[in-house]
């Protein structure tokens, strides 16, 4: 519990009205976009990084946890204050401080929503590609933290090939200014990218540079039918052979397409064991040639339907079944966990069987659906919480996802981060060594362990 005077002491920083200490306002923040909660002593909204400087200037001082925030949509509970102490709610500083069309860049801050600075920058001509499924709602800072991707990674990559400036606050208070507007920089060690996919546990970053692409002048899309799971999976490595980079490859097993036609009703067919989704972008010319590639392709290996989209309304129908997915299993049972392994493309089909076979061994219903083109899979089981053996079940059957990747040549998470959620299963994946690498490298920038303590490492 912090004691009252400092909360004056933070009231002083940033004025008594961004600072939230009522048991209704500190709800609000025990949660992210997972189960887990844990309610914070104060709230603390700062509005720029001398501000930030001084709150952790403060909090090393009296050894305060902090946690950095953004819009609290993570899927790993990376923002969640299971020790209390301080949230450092960066959603105020929510300012684009520059477009420049001619080095092609961004200047935000971090509490900017992904979804807010694409459509400036589309206005401008410009594309900024990183696209996590809630950009409507999180934050450029909480990408960052956490090196968001999205379906585009295929053929556009996800933050970390985007960002090419920071602005950081280090626990000591100090400000650092890493990279800026140069597209080449080697000069000394790449920390900026250090920071990228720090989950919060080295410093705060309070502005964000990035490059921009120009906008692609025209997009096409297709959702295509596969009975056989098998020639759904082989078909990313099919079409790129043939020449053809999409923008976005998605799948979804029989169980998400039986989960989002009982939600939606809109005639997706049950019969089968996977439905993908192709988008295709650039000059109005290749995008058609592409898309009659692709359609051609997936008849050609065991697709038993295509249906075509080219103008944005036919597109947002086509993605309509995608973007439905999370409510629709949210419908299913009081409770999901949302994984996020990533694998070779070439063990996609062994680890869908795999995650199949562990659900039935389990008794759990797992829905599996992701961006197939980079290998990034979410496995969702479905389940209540409130039921004990069930949580067992839920516990060993994730344990068995992550070995299963692993195992295959694939990774813990794509673009979700460890967290809370996986922060004991890094041993299946990091050797010691490494993992005591990673340890010596937060010491050296957080040794009194204050910032976002409790995740990422193993107890």
């Amino acid at each position: 519990m912090i004691e009252r005077s400092i909360v004056t002491e933070l009231e002083g920083i940033v004025g008594k009205d961004r600072v939230l200490t009522s048991p209704e306002e500190l709800a609000v923040y025990a949660y992210d976009g997972t189960f887990y909660e844990g309610r914070p002593d104060v709230v603390v909204m700062p509005l720029s990084a001398p501000e930030v400087s001084k709150i952790l200037q403060l909090a090393v001082r009296e050894r305060i946890p902090v946690v950095p925030r953004g819009a609290g949509t993570g899927l790993a509970g990376g923002s969640v204050p299971v020790h209390g102490g301080i949230i450092l709610n960066l959603a105020m500083m929510n300012k684009i401080l520059e477009i420049d069309g001619v080095n092609s860049v961004a200047v935000a801050q971090p509490g900017v929503v992904t979804g807010d600075l694409q459509n400036a920058v589309e206005q401008r001509g410009l594309f900024y590609p990183p696209d996590p499924a809630s950009l409507k709602q999180c934050t450029i800072g909480g990408n960052v933290a956490m090196n968001g991707g999205g379906p585009r990674g295929l053929k556009y990559g996800v933050t970390k090939d985007y960002v090419l400036g920071l602005e950081v606050v280090l626990p000591s208070g100090d400000i650092l200014r890493l990279g800026g507007k140069s597209i080449k920089n080697v000069t000394g060690y790449s920390l900026m990218q250090l920071f990228v996919g720090s989950e919060g546990t080295l410093g705060v970053v309070t502005e964000v540079t990035v490059k921009l692409l120009p906008l692609p002048k025209a997009r096409s899309a297709a959702l295509v039918v596969f009975p056989s799971m098998e020639r759904a999976a082989g078909i990313v490595n099919t079409i790129l052979g043939a020449g053809v980079v999409p923008s976005t490859i998605e799948i979804m097993d029989d169980t998400t397409i039986k989960c989002v036609e009982a939600y939606l009703r809109m005639g997706l067919p049950l019969d089968v064991e996977a439905l993908i989704i192709v988008e295709v972008d650039g000059d109005e010319t290749s995008v058609a040639s592409q898309l009659e590639a692709v359609a051609q392709i997936c008849l050609e290996n065991g697709a038993r339907s295509v249906t075509r989209a080219t103008t944005a309304r036919a597109i947002d129908e086509v993605w309509l079944a995608r973007r439905s997915v999370s409510p629709s299993l949210a419908r299913m049972r009081p409770s999901k966990l949302g994984e996020d392994i990533s694998v070779p493309r070439s063990a996609i089909l062994p680890v869908v069987k795999s995650i199949q076979e562990i659900g039935r061994r389990n008794e759990l219903t797992i829905a599996v659906f992701g961006h197939i083109s980079d290998g990034n899979l979410h496995p969702n089981i479905l389940f209540d919480r409130r039921d004990p053996d069930e949580m067992q079940r839920v516990e060993k059957a994730s344990r068995e996802i992550f070995a299963a990747a692993v195992g295959f040549g694939g990774t813990l998470s794509g673009e979700h981060g460890i967290g809370l959620l996986k922060r004991e299963f890094l041993p299946l994946d990091l050797s010691p060594q490494v993992i005591e690498a990673m340890r010596a490298v937060k010491s050296a920038f957080d040794p009194h362990n204050i910032l976002n303590p409790g995740k990422v490492f193993p107890n």
